[in-house]
């Protein structure tokens, strides 16, 4: 059974991306989904003081680690003013100290959603060329419109159907 690492890439306590990427990790058979929280990860600032200073946060070498047992990540990202969240990039820049590699050279399905109608895709379209360079193995990618519109919250489910079988036509041409 392969184990998919399963976050969104915010800091929100209800963070729509998060959701998105259960749901869609969930969507893979003969897979373990374990969803990690960014929150657990929160960090100071990434300086290259603080580094020379402190040396690596130890929850960027927890982080790194987390990635390191993953057979496949499903990341759905959070757009902040057309960018990824601080919380995340933070994150990724503390990570990267370990190893620019991030991602570990592992396949990737990244996903982007928001309340409004480009479902974050200025986000996905910077991380889907950014990744690479950072040890990511982009399969596909998937942005998810008008989040409140088209996930049923209570179901945890995508509820548009031609959106549904969208992202279940991406999945199945991904082999784990």
């Amino acid at each position: 059974m392969k184990k998919i690492i399963a976050f969104g890439g915010s800091s929100s306590k209800n963070s729509i991306n998060k959701q998105l990427a259960v749901y869609a990790a969930s969507l893979f058979p003969n897979a373990s989904v374990e969803v990690l929280d960014l929150n657990d990860y929160e960090m100071p600032v990434f300086s290259v003081d603080k580094e020379k200073e402190d040396g690596i946060h130890h929850l960027a070498q927890a982080f790194y680690d987390k990635i390191g047992t993953a057979d496949f990540i499903v990341l759905s990202l959070a757009e902040h003013n057309g960018a990824y969240s601080s919380a995340f990039k933070n994150t990724l820049d503390w990570a990267s100290r370990i190893n620019n590699k991030t991602f570990q050279q592992k396949p990737m399905l990244l996903l982007a959603t928001s309340p409004g109608a480009r479902g974050g895709s200025s986000v996905l379209d910077i991380a889907t060329k950014r990744f690479p360079f950072q040890g990511a193995e982009v399969k596909a990618s998937f942005s998810l419109p008008s989040f409140n519109e088209n996930f049923d919250t209570e179901k945890g489910n995508i509820s548009n159907e031609e959106l549904k079988e969208n992202l279940l036509e991406i999945i199945d041409s991904i082999e784990l």
